[in-house]
C-alpha cells in the first residue's frame, strides 16, 4: 500500500488525494469535450466542475460523519466534528459527495436556465469513469473500502492484502479487493454510456442509465463489503443504490417512450 506517494519539500503527496485530483481532471476534460461537441459553452465545464468538487468533498465528509455517528459508539455528533476527522484524507463516503454535487448543479443549471438532464447526460460518462479512479486511490490508501476476508475460500486467490494501509488489515488476513472489482465496473459502465451518448435524442435518458448502473454495481459490491447492515440484511449503501436504480427507472421510462415515438415519427415521414 501507498498512502504517501512521495514529498515536495513539506508538503507530502497522498495517494488518494491524486487519484481524486485525476478523477476531476478526467471528468472535466470529458464533459468539456462533450459540451464541445454538443454546441455549448465549454465554460460551463469549469463551474461545474468546481462546484462537484466542493460538494463532492464537502458532501462526502459530512456524510461520513453522519455515518460514524449513527453506527458509532454513542458518541454525540459534534464529537465528530474535530480538525482530526474534517480534514483527514480518509473518510469520504461517494454517496453523500454525490448527492450534493447533483443538488449544487441542479441548483445551477436552474439559475442559468440550462437543460439540467441534458447538463447530467453530458456529464454521465465521466461521472462513471472518474469513480474508476478514486476507487484506484481506495486501493492505494487503503483506506477501508475493502471487503470480507477470503482465506480458506474458494476466492483466496483474490485476496488482498492492506496491511499497510490507512486502515490496515490483521497480519495474514486476506481480503476481497472490492475497490479493484468497482474499477472494473466503472470501465464498463463507461464504455455503455459513451458508446449510447449519440444514440439518443431524448435528454435524461444517457443520466438515466447512469444512475440504473451505477446503483446495480454499488448494490452487489455492497455484499462483499466490509459496512453495517441496517435492515432486511442491507447496508446503508445498499438502500441508497435501491433508490439511484429507482429513480434511474422513473426517469428513463416515459423518456424511452417519448424517444420511440419520435424515432416513429421520424421513420414515418422517411
Amino acid at each position: 500500500m501507498y498512502p504517501k506517494l512521495f514529498e515536495i519539500g513539506p508538503v507530502p503527496v497522498y495517494s488518494y488525494g491524486l487519484m481524486l485530483g485525476i478523477t476531476f481532471l478526467v471528468a472535466s476534460s470529458l464533459f468539456s469535450r462533450e459540451l464541445k461537441r454538443n454546441g455549448m459553452d465549454e465554460n460551463i465545464s469549469v463551474t461545474i466542475t468546481f462546484l462537484c468538487l466542493i460538494g463532492g468533498i464537502v458532501g462526502s465528509k459530512l456524510f461520513y460523519v453522519l455515518e460514524e455517528w449513527n453506527f458509532g459508539g454513542g458518541l454525540p455528533l459534534s464529537s465528530y466534528f474535530t480538525k482530526d476527522v474534517l480534514l483527514s484524507p480518509s473518510g469520504l463516503t461517494f454517496y453523500g459527495g454525490l448527492i450534493l454535487a447533483i443538488i449544487l448543479v441542479l441548483v445551477y443549471c436552474r439559475s442559468k436556465k440550462l437543460s439540467v438532464l441534458k447538463i447530467f447526460d453530458l456529464m454521465a460518462p465521466g461521472a462513471a469513469i472518474g469513480y474508476g479512479f478514486a476507487r484506484i486511490g481506495c486501493h492505494l490508501s487503503g483506506d477501508g473500502d475493502y471487503g470480507i476476508p477470503v482465506n480458506g475460500t474458494m476466492w483466496e486467490f483474490l485476496g488482498y492484502s492492506y496491511l499497510n494501509g490507512t486502515v490496515p488489515t490483521k497480519p495474514g488476513v486476506l481480503v476481497h479487493p472490492t475497490s479493484i472489482y468497482e474499477f472494473i465496473a466503472a470501465i464498463f459502465i463507461f464504455l455503455f454510456l459513451w458508446k449510447r451518448r449519440d444514440k439518443y435524442k431524448t435528454a435524461g435518458i444517457i443520466f438515466a442509465y447512469y444512475l440504473i448502473l451505477s446503483g446495480i454495481e454499488r448494490f452487489i459490491i455492497e455484499f462483499i463489503r466490509l459496512n453495517p447492515r441496517i435492515v432486511f440484511g442491507l447496508s446503508q449503501a445498499q438502500i441508497i443504490s435501491l433508490a439511484m436504480i429507482a429513480i434511474g427507472f422513473f426517469i428513463l421510462y416515459p423518456r424511452m417512450k417519448e424517444e420511440n415515438a419520435l424515432n416513429l415519427k421520424s421513420n414515418t415521414v422517411t
